[in-house]
């Protein structure tokens, strides 16, 4: 009775481990391709959506262009003029222009003292110069500056982290400058951030745009394009096992270094395997699985060992450790069962 006691006792505790232990798959990978692939990470936003399994394709060169874009009806322009002395008509012109603005009608605006001008069909600067010329049959040295205020088709709209929803483009403002004015947070997870034009998703790299300043990905913007800002934790990695307090990260520009997401879950204690420290990435049916040890995490650059959204991190707890747990939970069974075995002892039941 005692041994068939013990043979449960030892079942029990095989499982246990082989159940808490690291995981040993057969796609088990080491510190040389975790490195490799790092750098793939560094290239940005489309090569980690490619390790995902999701191609998207190239910005072509049209992108960055600028274009002639013509005044529409109903079309809002922002006025101004400037003259040395004829400070009236430069105030009444700058009033209404901030104010409400000039509104295209039947293709034409009417300003003060001057009446209608026909603008449709123009760009900025042939309407500007159609203002001026009116104008300098009237008054000498006379300068008109013409921008967009509002517009019906020719605009950008904006979703998410944004303040404000929509901009009018111009056939010149870019992607930067739609970024700049509607006021983009700091902390805006900008991997997760998207701009779709003709609902086809562009292939813009919003992190290295804003964060790197790399200008390949400074698009001009054109009517019907919408940008949208994910939230800072639109994409997390997990920090699990033994590790000071296990985590959910955000990762708002698309990787995070193995060792700020260690040091973020509080790093690792004692009772922890630092030659067992696995990266888990990709689909739970079909994992690539990185084995790393802590020497790899002190020793190597930051950016050549970085994380991706989805991965995650999972350390190993020593052997001994498992074993103190396992008696910690099974000392309560073995003092009740003392207390049951010398009652049937004393009953003759237990030989």
């Amino acid at each position: 009775m005692r041994f068939l006691h013990l043979a449960l006792i030892l079942s029990f505790f095989s499982l246990l481990t082989s159940c808490s232990g690291p995981y040993m798959g057969k796609e088990l990978y080491g510190a040389d391709e975790f490195v490799m692939d790092s750098y793939r990470i560094r290239e940005g936003k489309f090569a980690i959506l490619e390790m995902e399994g999701k191609v998207c394709e190239e910005l072509t060169d049209d992108c960055l262009e600028e274009y002639n874009d013509s005044i529409h009806e109903d079309d809002v322009l922002q006025i101004a003029v400037h003259h040395p002395k004829r400070h009236d008509i430069v105030s009444a012109v700058h009033s209404i222009g901030m104010q409400i603005g000039y509104q295209v009608r039947n293709g034409k605006v009417h300003l003060p003292d001057l009446g209608c001008v026909d603008v449709k069909g123009l760009n900025l600067a042939q309407a500007a110069l159609a203002i001026q010329e009116k104008y300098l049959e009237q008054i000498e040295d006379i300068e008109v500056f013409v921008t967009y205020k509002e517009r019906i088709a020719g605009k950008v709209e904006l979703a998410g982290m944004v303040s404000i929803p929509n901009i009018p483009i111009d056939g010149k403002i870019r992607l930067f400058d739609v970024l700049a004015k509607a006021r983009v947070p700091t902390d805006a997870n900008l991997f997760k951030s998207y701009v779709i034009r003709d609902e086809n998703l562009l292939s813009v790299d919003l992190y290295k745009l804003l964060k790197e300043g790399d200008m390949s990905q400074n698009i001009v913007m054109r009517g019907g394009d919408k940008v949208y800002i994910a939230d800072s934790k639109a994409s997390t990695l997990m920090v699990m096992g033994e590790v000071g307090c296990e985590s959910v990260l955000s990762v708002p520009h698309g990787f995070l270094s193995l060792r700020e997401a260690i040091a973020s879950a509080k790093g690792i204690p004692y009772t922890g395997d630092k030659s067992y420290i696995q990266v888990i990435r990709g689909s739970i049916v079909k994992p690539k699985i990185y084995l790393l040890s802590w020497e790899h995490v002190i020793h190597l650059p930051n950016d050549s060992l970085l994380l991706m959204p989805g991965d995650i991190v999972y350390v190993a707890s020593k052997p001994i450790t498992e074993w103190n747990r396992f008696i910690s939970l099974l000392l309560p069974s073995f003092s009740g069962m003392e207390v049951v075995t010398k009652g049937c002892g004393g009953m003759g039941i237990v030989p």
